[in-house]
């Protein structure tokens, strides 16, 4: 991979609960504990492990990401401040907080970086 661009926003989503009880052994097939940390910026977010996050987590993250990189406001959806949110996985087991760091580079579509 080459990665060409340098992206608007950095993303962290850390595990801040479970929904069903202490741990998530026959809930999580991810093994999610909370304080678990991951990080991207347009790639799917992994952890200090290299591990990736749960495939039906990121179906849900990938909107939300999207919201914030066009100029949304993830209060409107209820989101805890402008860049941050808080969600449960697809299967109801682990709670999750998505938050965006802008970073200092153009927007892929506005900005003129190819000019």
């Amino acid at each position: 991979m080459k990665k060409w661009y340098n992206e608007e926003y950095e993303w962290e989503i850390e595990v801040t609960g479970f929904l069903r009880g202490e741990h998530t052994e026959r809930y999580c097939r991810n093994g999610e504990e909370i304080g678990d940390k991951y990080t991207c910026t347009y790639g799917c977010p992994v952890n200090t492990d290299g591990q990736g996050i749960c495939s039906k987590t990121m179906m849900l993250l990938f909107p939300i990401m999207e919201a914030v990189r066009s100029g949304g406001d993830l209060e409107y959806i209820g989101g805890a401040s402008k860049n941050s949110k808080d969600i449960v996985c697809p299967d109801g087991c682990v709670q999750f907080r998505i938050t965006a760091n802008k970073l200092d580079n153009e927007n892929f579509y506005k900005g003129k970086f190819f000019d």
